[in-house]
C-alpha cells in the first residue's frame, strides 16, 4: 500500500475510528485546561484574532505532536523488527486492562467524582518549571503527554496500519506509514480540540459532563476487552451467556455446501471455517467434537480493523490475518470445554464449544 493510500485511510476511516477511541480523552483534557487557565487578557491581546486562534489550537497541536512522535517511533520499531516483533498474548492482556483502568480513572476525574478530581495528566515537574506561566508551551504540555500515551490506546484502524508497518521490512518505511496515518487523522482531531476550546459557560459544563460519560463508556469497553482476552467470568460475553442472552451453539455437520462451517475431511480431520469480516467473526459459536483432530480455518473476507489481529489466548497464539484469504491453524484433538478466540483488543470474540461425541 502506498503512502497516499495510508494518508487517505487516516483521513477517511482513521480519523473517525481514532476519534471514537481517543477523541473523548482529548476533549476532556482541553476542557480541564481551559477551565483552569487564567482568563486575563489585555485589550491588545483581545484584538489579535491570529493570536487567539493560535492559543485555541495549542492544546490540540500538542496532542497531535505527541501522537505523531510516539506512533512514528512505534512504526520504526515495527518496521525494523518485522515479523519477529510480537507482544505475547499475556502482555497484550495486561496492557489492555491497564489502558482500560487508565481511561476509567480519567473519566471519573472529568466527571468530578470525589477522590479522582485531582487526577490530571501533567508533564514532569522539571518541564513544568521551564514552561511556567500561561504560555502556549504550558497549554500544550498536558495534551502532548496524552498524545504520547495514545499509542497505548489504539483504535481498530490503527491496528491494521500497525500490521502494515510490521510487514514493511524497513524501519524507515514503518515510521513513514505510521507518521502519514497520524497526519491523516489530524483534521478531525483539530476540529474536536478547537470546539472544546471554544466551548463557553453552560455549554462547557454540559460538554464536560457528556465527554466524561463518553470516556467512561470507552474505558469500560476497553477494560472489558482485556477481560475477554483473559477469559474472565466477569467479561460481558460471559455475563450475557450466564443470563441466557449469549450466542446459541451452531452445529453444522458435513454438507454439500461450498463451505460449511464444520466438515470432516477425507483423512478424518474435523475442519472448522470461521469467516472474519470487519467487526465480527461468523459463526460466533460452533459446536465440535472432542478427541478428533481439528483444523481451524479463519477465512478473511475483506477484513479490516481489529479483527485482523487474531488471538487464541489459551494457546498464546496470535496472527495478523490477511485482508482476504485463509489462515490455517492446526489445533489437534481438543478436550471437552471451550476454545475462545478474539481480536487483539478483545472487542470481537467467538468460540468453539467442544463436546464429547454423541
Amino acid at each position: 500500500m502506498n503512502l497516499y493510500a495510508i494518508l487517505l485511510t487516516g483521513l477517511v476511516a482513521g480519523g473517525v475510528s481514532c476519534a471514537a477511541v481517543q477523541g473523548g480523552l482529548l476533549t476532556a483534557i482541553v476542557l480541564r485546561s481551559r477551565s483552569s487557565a487564567p482568563t486575563t487578557s489585555s485589550p491588545a491581546q483581545a484584538g489579535h484574532v491570529t493570536t487567539r486562534l493560535a492559543d485555541d489550537l495549542t492544546p490540540v497541536a500538542g496532542f497531535l505532536a505527541g501522537k505523531l512522535i510516539s506512533h512514528t517511533l512505534l512504526g520504526a520499531l515495527l518496521g525494523a523488527l518485522g515479523t519477529t516483533m510480537q507482544l505475547s498474548v499475556t502482555v497484550r492482556m495486561m496492557m489492555q486492562i491497564a489502558a482500560g483502568v487508565l481511561i476509567i480513572v480519567l473519566a471519573l476525574a472529568q466527571l468530578g467524582v470525589p477522590g479522582f478530581r485531582d487526577v490530571v495528566i501533567e508533564p514532569p515537574a522539571g518541564w513544568g518549571r521551564l514552561v511556567r506561566g500561561r504560555t502556549r508551551a504550558a497549554g500544550a504540555a498536558g495534551p502532548t503527554v496524552l498524545g504520547l500515551l495514545s499509542v497505548l490506546i489504539p483504535c481498530g484502524v490503527t491496528l491494521s496500519v500497525q500490521a502494515l508497518a510490521l510487514t514493511s521490512g524497513s524501519w524507515v518505511r514503518g515510521a513513514a506509514i505510521m507518521a502519514v496515518f497520524v497526519m491523516g487523522t489530524a483534521p478531525l482531531f483539530t476540529v474536536l480540540g478547537y470546539l472544546a476550546r471554544k466551548a463557553a459557560g453552560a455549554w462547557r459544563a454540559k460538554l464536560a459532563t457528556v465527554t466524561g460519560l463518553v470516556v467512561l463508556a470507552m474505558g469500560l469497553y476497553t477494560f472489558n476487552g482485556g477481560l475477554e482476552l483473559t477469559g474472565s467470568p466477569l467479561a460481558a460475553s460471559r455475563i450475557a451467556e450466564a443470563i441466557g442472552v449469549g450466542p446459541d451453539p451452531v452445529t453444522v455437520s458435513a454438507a454439500p455446501d461450498d463451505a460449511p462451517p464444520l466438515s470432516i475431511t477425507a483423512d478424518g480431520i474435523q475442519q472448522v471455517i470461521v469467516t472474519a469480516v470487519t467487526g465480527a467473526y461468523h459463526p460466533a459459536n460452533i459446536e465440535i467434537s472432542a478427541g478428533v483432530p481439528t483444523r481451524l480455518i479463519v477465512r478473511s473476507d475483506d477484513a479490516g480493523g481489529c479483527v485482523r489481529a487474531f488471538v487464541i489466548p489459551s494457546r498464546d497464539y496470535q496472527q495478523i490475518l490477511p485482508v482476504n484469504g485463509d489462515t490455517v491453524i492446526e489445533l489437534g484433538a481438543l478436550q471437552p470445554g471451550r476454545l475462545t478466540y478474539s481480536c487483539g483488543m478483545g472487542m470481537y470474540t467467538g468460540r468453539l464449544t467442544v463436546k464429547e461425541p454423541a
